[in-house]
């Protein structure tokens, strides 16, 4: 094989996680080249950055918890309306009530368990299937929103705005720099050289082929540039501000759910649910549980990401959540999950979310109308997924191809959808990567 060739190979499609996310990775940065060129150097300045990850963490949020529902093979349809429902109790509580915000928090993860557990408990016990179980929630707590906040605006204390208006605080060593930020970029970077090390001594360890020591140089050169870079940009904003709160609870729950997918039992069953249910059921999985729980676990989600909304508004009000379900489910297709279920990884989806974030946000830096945007948007998400649906079956290069592989028995090609009612062999079961 050629240098090139192996370079593309590991890359983009070989057989390390970090070398099948880059080729999603790369059209995230072709996109942000694109629109730093267009916009005059605006996209990659300091405080566009710290905006857009403060102004949609709560969409990426959601897009972890609607992957696990898409895997397992459903959809989710009222996460806006639940958000916005936990969002106006929780402000009502806090001002009415005077329950102090951090109880709040509290009760509004709980509300948003309960919401997530009644829908879980339709879809899963008694089979109503998931899109009419949600197309009424979303009707539902649409309604509780305005009728408990008397479609009024409802404001929440200082305190609690933190965890959607709050950065980092200052101090340290290093003038110029938000010295927090910049040990999290630090201890980044040894985590990815540490993950790099430990791939190349798994795979000797099993007497696999490792990859070439110069690809895994370039790799690893590729993504330390990319956070230290990320990491000089969000240190150096304005005085008072850096890596947004809401960007920090973002990246732990990346790290959780990623760690959740890939390498628990549980989080394996969803996948194969997704992938085969009956085959799964044949091998032991509870379908039943686990059903209720994705269900219940994207409640816990869309009540943080309200949360964290409502925290960023100051305010709660009869307005928030619209069509937040419409980009968490194009940023967790975008990002290579399968409408069938049984495909998708967390780290995909959020890079699918980042590409049509930083999509919106460039187009709004060049002065485009919002009526056109969405427009654009959807163009760009039909055109992108079927420019990759058709290099794929040209045999070139494909990014959703490159983020599905791992999920495919090696040098086989997707198995053709099979019957419902015909059983499959349980060790083909999907299974996360």
């Amino acid at each position: 094989m050629s240098g090139l060739q192996d370079l593309k190979k590991n890359l983009f499609g070989g057989t390390t996680s970090v070398g099948r996310q880059f080729g999603m990775i790369f059209t995230l940065v072709a996109i942000i080249l694109l629109f730093e060129v267009l916009t005059d150097g605006l996209t990659l300045t300091s405080g566009n950055l710290i905006a857009v990850v403060s102004q949609y963490s709560y969409i990426l949020i959601l897009a972890i918890g609607m992957l696990m529902v898409i895997v397992a093979g459903h959809i989710d349809l009222s996460v806006g309306s639940v958000a916005a429902f936990v969002g106006i109790v929780v402000a009502k509580a806090i001002q009415n009530f005077d329950v102090p915000w951090p109880l709040g928090i509290v009760l509004g993860l709980v509300v948003g368990a309960l919401i997530g557990a009644w829908q879980g408990f339709w879809v899963a016990y008694i089979g109503v299937p998931a899109f009419i179980v949600t197309l009424a929630g979303m009707l539902l707590f649409r309604g509780g929103n305005q009728f408990i906040g008397n479609a009024d605006t409802v404001p929440v204390p200082e305190g609690f705005r933190t965890i959607g208006a709050g950065y980092l605080p200052e101090g340290g060593p290093i003038a110029g720099y938000n010295n927090l930020t910049l040990l999290l970029g630090l201890i980044g970077c040894l985590a990815v050289a540490w993950r790099e090390w430990q791939a190349r001594k798994t795979r000797q360890e099993m007497g696999a082929e490792p990859t070439p020591l110069w690809i895994s140089g370039v790799r690893l050169a590729v993504m330390v540039g990319v956070i230290i870079f990320a990491t000089l940009r969000f240190a150096g904003g304005r005085v008072g501000t850096s890596l947004p709160v809401s960007g920090i609870i973002l990246i732990g729950l990346v790290l959780i759910y990623s760690f959740y997918t890939r390498n628990t039992v549980s989080g394996r069953r969803i996948y194969a649910v997704g992938g085969n249910a009956r085959a799964a059921e044949l091998s032991g999985v509870k379908l039943q549980r686990v059903n209720f729980f994705v269900m219940t676990n994207m409640g816990i989600l869309a009540a943080l990401a309200g949360m964290i909304f409502v925290a960023r508004s100051a305010a709660s009000g009869p307005q928030d959540g619209l069509s937040w379900e419409l980009d968490a489910i194009a940023a967790v297709f975008i990002g290579g999950a399968a409408v069938s279920g049984g495909l998708g990884t967390v780290s995909g989806s959020i890079v699918g979310g980042l590409v049509m974030a930083l999509l919106n946000n460039g187009l709004q830096l060049m002065g485009v109308g919002v009526d056109l945007v969405q427009m654009i948007k959807g163009l760009v998400l039909l055109f992108a997924v079927a420019l990759d649906v058709y290099n794929k079956s040209q045999g070139r290069f494909s990014v959703i191809d490159s983020i599905t592989r791992p999920f495919r028995r090696e040098g086989t090609p997707a198995a053709p959808a099979v019957p419902a009612d015909a059983p499959r062999q349980s060790d083909k079961t999907p299974a996360a990567g």
